[in-house]
């Protein structure tokens, strides 16, 4: 092993060893996939109560509008309907995706008797990322979308655009365009990639089938919310001391699953919107032109409920209640739903230690603070170089066997013990134009400079040549100081094709080493043409 030779066996073992840890990061925990496939679930509910207030109550509302004051109502119900169709086309698309990725994944949510499948029993099926490959990347190629990757951005760019041709110049509907262009992308704004790559590599390339699922449906939802803005917007800015509120409902804007740990809040307010002084809202930590903002409690996992009222005085002073409800998941963050959960730790030059070098290693606990690891090794130096990056520098033994320790994302202590081999710094290798053995006319011999390298070697070591012997037929060996062949050219005046200069016994000073003796340096053979 010392020397980098391996038995067949070694070697069959080593491989499968890789395959395992491919496959360990992979797969997708069963239980992680239940709770993505549960909050997607969560965000189609959600879609469908927006659809239905949009169709029962703004849409009527405009619609109506419309008919009885048409000089004022007419231009914007006749706006509005282009774009609703635009948005159900996108919406439609994003199900039709939706059902093609389920079918050939085998995806099943149903029995024969009708009855709900459980996730466990399509773990397979949600844990697959052959399908949204393939439909979004023509042969499976990153860099070259699909058919039906351009037609989804197509439709998605046709919403937004109209919203900008349409309503861009209305600063009444500001919010409208606003939320438009940040939300109905299908590609980022140059230089706003969160790692080179583009929005669709990032969505869907390798992602398995629930996270494509999860990705349709918040495209789903945006447009729906969209759709929402314009109708509330439009009856918004035309609404006027004439008209009378009859029927009201309490509307709580804010996320079904946010983040542990991170920022979240809700927006509050009564259905056809008003700034009225009129109207206060209880349960909110402020309250702005109308609408009330709440923070929500992420401060740990699981269900929340956010709950209030909301208190309007119409113009006989009597005062009206509308409470609110509003449940949400706190979830773990995406680190965890995208990978395993556990303890990863990696050489970052290879799979070995060399022996007193320091060797970079980097750790890390998924979705946990990794400024907060620790590292020991016992029989080497350990020096903390960052959040989860040491060098560690073995010295004597054969295995170094390293402890890596940590706190995961739910607060429960951990630690894991990996095993490096210890081998020492390959022996130097001497040179001339990046060779061990040349061929060069006689004339040249005396102009060579002579260097000492190690091979393919990712470290930062160099070496000063400070001596070496040279032997030509026919003379006794001369030692030479420094590296340059021009101390020993009056032993090359008589050379004859066919001859060789044979340089050895090579000394050199390291640099980057440490306190490790220079190993002996191989030789270098010159043939004379």
């Amino acid at each position: 092993m010392a020397a980098g030779k391996q038995t067949p066996r070694q070697k069959m073992i080593n491989l499968m060893y890789l395959v395992f840890i491919a496959m360990m990061a992979l797969n997708i925990d069963a239980e992680i996939i239940r709770s993505y496939y549960d909050s997607t679930k969560a965000l189609n509910e959600t879609r469908s109560l927006t659809e239905k207030k949009n169709e029962k109550i703004f849409e009527k509302t405009l619609e109506a509008k419309a008919q009885q004051v048409p000089d004022t109502y007419a231009q914007p119900w006749e706006q509005y309907k282009t774009l609703r169709d635009k948005i159900n086309s996108l919406v439609a698309d994003a199900e039709k995706i939706k059902v093609s990725l389920k079918k050939q994944s085998e995806f099943h949510d149903k029995d024969a008797q009708g009855k709900d499948i459980d996730v466990s029993e399509n773990f397979a099926a949600l844990n697959n990322n052959e399908a949204t490959t393939e439909y979004f990347f023509k042969e499976g190629d990153e860099n070259t979308p699909s058919k039906g990757a351009t037609d989804l951005k197509a439709k998605i760019d046709d919403v937004r655009n109209y919203i900008n041709q349409t309503f861009g110049n209305n600063p009444q509907l500001k919010d409208l365009v606003e939320r438009a262009n940040k939300s109905l992308i299908a590609e980022y704004p140059k230089g706003k990639s969160p790692n080179d790559k583009t929005w669709f590599q990032n969505k869907f390339y390798h992602q398995p089938l629930i996270a494509a699922i999860s990705n349709l449906e918040i495209i789903q939802n945006d447009a729906r919310n969209v759709q929402s803005d314009a109708l509330a917007l439009m009856l918004q800015e035309k609404v006027d001391a004439s008209i009378k509120f009859t029927s009201y409902e309490a509307i709580v804007s804010a996320p079904v699953d946010v983040v542990s740990g991170k920022p979240a809040e809700a927006v509050i307010m009564l259905g056809n919107y008003s700034n009225s002084n009129k109207i206060s809202i209880s349960g909110v930590s402020r309250q702005e032109n109308g609408k009330g903002y709440a923070s929500l409690n992420t401060s740990g996992i699981g269900e929340r409920t956010l709950s209030g009222n909301i208190t309007l005085t119409d113009a006989t002073g009597k005062a009206q209640s509308f409470p609110f409800t509003h449940t949400y998941n706190v979830i773990a963050g995406p680190q965890e739903v995208k990978l395993q959960k556990g303890l990863l730790l990696s050489a970052d030059k290879m799979n070995v230690m060399y022996r007193n070098l320091d060797n970079p290693v980097s750790g890390s606990i998924l979705g946990a603070d990794n400024s907060k690891l620790s590292l020991s090794a016992p029989g080497a130096t350990v020096k903390s170089t960052g959040p989860g990056k040491w060098d560690v520098k073995p010295g004597a033994g054969s295995v170094l066997k390293i402890t890596l320790s940590g706190t995961d994302p739910y607060g429960k202590s951990i630690s894991q013990v990996f095993e490096y081999r210890i081998k020492n710094v390959p022996p130097p290798q001497g040179q001339i134009r990046g060779k061990n053995v040349l061929t060069l006319p006689a004339t040249s011999v005396e102009n060579q400079q002579l260097q000492a390298v190690i091979p393919d070697f990712d470290f930062p070591v160099s070496f000063n040549v400070t001596s070496f012997m040279v032997r030509v037929p026919g003379r006794a060996s001369m030692q030479v100081q420094g590296n340059s062949l021009q101390g020993a050219a009056g032993m090359f005046r008589n050379l004859r094709a066919g001859d060789g200069v044979y340089i050895f016994d090579i000394k050199a000073t390291a640099t980057g080493l440490g306190n490790t003796i220079v190993p002996n340096i191989s030789p270098v053979l010159i043939n004379v043409q």
